[in-house]
């Protein structure tokens, strides 16, 4: 990953977290967000992100475009899915998540925060439709 690579160089004006394996830049827009997450090589949520948020799965709804690497989620009822880039991502809270293989992984999400699965008619939890 260089500053030189324009998928995961900062992004100006954006507001920089970095914090259990990802680094994310936030830019707020009217009610909701846009991300650019970056998951480096060997992110799983169970050892980078679960003592960071203090949860066993992640509750957060995810939709975007993945634009490079590949992601793969898992659900408590065993079902998985997987996404290598270039791709669409739509993901339902109540999942763990990691990163496969050894380069970055870029997610642009559009976000509405602890709204994201509402604003998108998503289901609030995992199911097997």
């Amino acid at each position: 990953m260089s500053e030189h690579d324009p998928l995961t160089a900062p992004i100006d004006g954006a507001e920089r977290k970095t914090a259990g394996g990802v680094t994310r830049d936030i830019v707020h827009v009217g009610s909701g967000r846009i991300c650019r997450t970056i998951y480096y090589p060997g992110f799983t949520w169970e050892k980078d992100m679960h003592q960071a948020v203090k949860a066993d799965l992640c509750m957060h709804a995810h939709v975007g475009f993945l634009a490079r690497g590949h992601l793969e989620a898992h659900f408590p009822d065993g079902c998985r899915k997987e996404w290598v880039a270039p791709a669409v991502v739509f993901l339902e809270p109540g999942h763990v998540g990691s990163v496969v293989g050894d380069e970055p992984a870029v997610l642009i999400e559009m976000d509405f925060e602890g709204a994201t699965a509402q604003h998108f008619g998503m289901p609030a939890a995992h199911t097997h439709t």
